[in-house]
């Protein structure tokens, strides 16, 4: 068995470490969950096989997107961070993909009824506008981090609790979302629920997933939560990975005629 390296190099590692777009390669199988009853990719790719005109939500880098190619001849995609832009507009403009910059709650820069399959995989998702920009007869298909996701981290640091990922007020519980889809005129076709296990092997894994991740506890700061993390730390030596449950949902609904 390969000897743990100390906390602090550990730390020092995992706060130097770069995260772009959304790709958490650095980790490698120093955190990983267990997987969920069904796919998003698979999912998504079945529904891509049907779509004409795509609306990727907060593509991120691109990464996942880029994935399913190739993709419909009119396909957009939109993200709020700025660093990622440029990723983004690297990796999926030789896709033929139209990046746009979308922040906070503004509209979506989409024309009305101009798409018939919006993708959105952990992003924000706001129902008055996807319907808006959707197609009578569009699909909704979206994975979502659920407002219970990772609690434990919170509670292990003595941290408050984490808020629902920014600009996702309505995607705090599947049942939740699906009241406001309904209401905007969308019907439900699949809704499925789950809390998998998620275990990071180290203290350092731990470290770069909260600094990839800030909304999981807003105020995190090495320094300020180094007694927790060094009892963590010595947890996982003692006992091994220290585990806590995401919270994931999925929603596959269809924009009912006007």
């Amino acid at each position: 068995m390969e000897r743990m390296l100390p906390y602090a190099e550990l730390v020092d590692q995992a706060l130097s470490a770069s995260f772009q777009g959304w790709d958490f390669g650095w980790l490698g199988d120093r955190a990983t969950s267990r997987p969920l009853s069904w796919s998003y990719d698979d999912l998504a790719r079945a529904e891509l096989q049907r779509a004409t005109r795509l609306l990727d939500l907060d593509t991120g880098g691109g990464e996942l997107l880029a994935s399913f190619a190739p993709l419909p001849e009119a396909t957009i995609a939109t993200e709020g961070h700025l660093p990622n832009l440029p990723i983004a507009r690297d990796r999926l403009g030789p896709l033929g993909v139209d990046v746009r910059m979308h922040a906070g709650t503004d509209p979506l820069p989409v024309d009305d009824d101009s798409v018939d399959l919006v993708l959105n995989r952990h992003g924000r998702l706001t129902p008055s506008e996807v319907a808006r920009v959707l197609r009578p007869g569009g699909i909704l298909l979206t994975q979502q981090v659920g407002g219970h996701n990772d609690r434990g981290i919170n509670e292990a640091l003595g941290a408050p609790a984490s808020a629902v990922p920014p600009g996702s007020p309505e995607a705090g519980t599947a049942e939740a979302l699906v009241r406001t889809l309904v209401a905007q005129g969308f019907e439900m076709l699949e809704v499925a629920e789950e809390y998998p296990e998620f275990a990071f092997a180290d203290v350092g894994a731990l470290v770069y997933h909260l600094k990839a991740i800030p909304w999981q506890v807003p105020d995190f700061d090495v320094d300020k939560y180094e007694p927790a993390l060094r009892a963590l730390d010595q947890q996982i030596r003692a006992t091994g990975p220290f585990v806590v449950r995401n919270h994931r949902f999925r929603i596959r609904a269809r924009l009912q005629a006007r």
